[in-house]
């Protein structure tokens, strides 16, 4: 519960770059610091906010973002969980540029990747942000030469956040479906399941046959354990 500045914020002040977090976007004060700095491009990633039109009219060669699907599948919040939950085979990094829409630009570029079988929301999270991270420079070399292409707006799926209860899972949904659910559902909001000590955060499993077998989970108060270790042979 320790409040933590995001990791681009120490990496920045390391460089000597001046880092400035307003609260809200569309603030009159945030408008007028962007239109002071007179940037020629915005860059946003993993930004929980919609850019108003006073901030996208701002730079020169305008704002694009890195988002975190072959977009237009999962536009939203949570793609990666999204992605794992809909059991897609693969998922990928698009970047478009930014309109008043929640990511509906027009595509710029894109690399995909194949989702593992057992690859969990923050590992997959992990490789797509280096893979981001890279398709973001290849994509700022040239970005005067790239033509944009309008998405598909009628092939979207969205991909919103998720709440508490959506990882209160019971075993009579399937291991299948358990199985996407407690991979998907990393690290937020994490899935419990009822066993003879109660709701227990199943952190790891595997599915064998029609059954879903967990292989670290976590009690209340306590350390990840080995299931065995915890629920014995239940």
């Amino acid at each position: 519960m320790k409040l933590t500045p995001p990791p681009v914020k120490p990496a920045a002040r390391e460089l000597g770059l001046e880092v400035y977090q307003p609260e809200r976007i569309r603030e009159p004060e945030a408008v007028e610091r962007l239109r002071r700095l007179q940037p020629d491009l915005l860059v946003v990633v993993a930004y929980g906010q919609i850019i108003p039109r006073s901030v996208l009219a701002i730079p020169r060669f305008g704002a694009i973002n890195v988002h975190a699907s072959l977009l237009p599948r999962h536009r939203g919040a949570a793609p990666v969980a999204h992605a794992i939950l809909g059991g897609d085979s693969e998922t990928g990094v698009t970047i478009m540029r930014m309109d008043e829409q929640l990511d509906h630009g027009p595509v710029l570029a894109t690399s995909a990747t194949v989702i593992a079988a057992s690859e969990d929301a923050t590992g997959l999270t992990s490789r797509l942000a280096e893979l981001g991270a890279e398709l973001l420079v290849e994509t700022l070399e040239h970005l005067e030469e790239i033509k944009a292409v309008e998405q598909d707006h009628g092939a979207a799926t969205v991909a919103p956040r998720f709440r508490r209860e959506d990882g209160q899972l019971e075993w009579g949904i399937g291991a299948q479906e358990i199985d996407r659910r407690v991979r998907a559902l990393q690290p937020w909001p994490g899935v419990t399941l009822p066993t003879k000590r109660g709701r227990v955060k199943v952190l790891s499993g595997h599915v064998e046959g029609d059954r879903y077998v967990p292989d670290m989970v976590q009690l209340p108060g306590k350390r990840p354990a080995p299931a065995k270790q915890v629920l014995g042979d239940a």
